[in-house]
């Protein structure tokens, strides 16, 4: 059973930075591709970024150039960062594992197999 904490969202003006985590319980990064998706008001869930397990990763055009998606084997840590932030990018952040996928698949909520329980980002303009 994968088992995936999310922390790290808060409140931040617009045009600022936060840095979201993950951890995962043990291996979780050599068997599945993990994901960061947001829900935000009037939308449907929205795979932000994705990292495969041969590290490739995948991007919202949206989010490309801002954002980026690491992780860390050893500490099973995974890491969002988010620049240049903006008021309509606010809502829950849910960190995610989908198993046997590649970068960009693994931002379609369908495949996920896994979910943490969010994490809340705010942006005021």
């Amino acid at each position: 059973q994968v088992h995936l904490v999310e922390s790290g969202g808060g409140s931040v003006q617009a045009g600022g930075s936060l840095r979201l985590s993950c951890a995962a319980s043990g291996n979780t990064f050599n068997n599945y591709c993990m994901g960061w998706f947001r829900q935000v008001a009037g939308k449907e869930r929205e795979g932000v970024a994705a990292i495969d397990s041969a590290g490739r990763t995948g991007y919202a055009d949206s989010v490309k150039g801002r954002f980026t998606i690491s992780q860390d084997n050893a500490e099973n840590t995974l890491t969002l960062q988010m620049n240049s932030l903006k008021p309509e990018e606010s809502g829950m952040y849910y960190c995610a594992a989908a198993r046997w996928g590649i970068a960009n698949l693994c931002r379609i909520a369908r495949n996920v197999d896994a979910w943490g329980q969010g994490t809340l980002v705010t942006v005021s303009s």
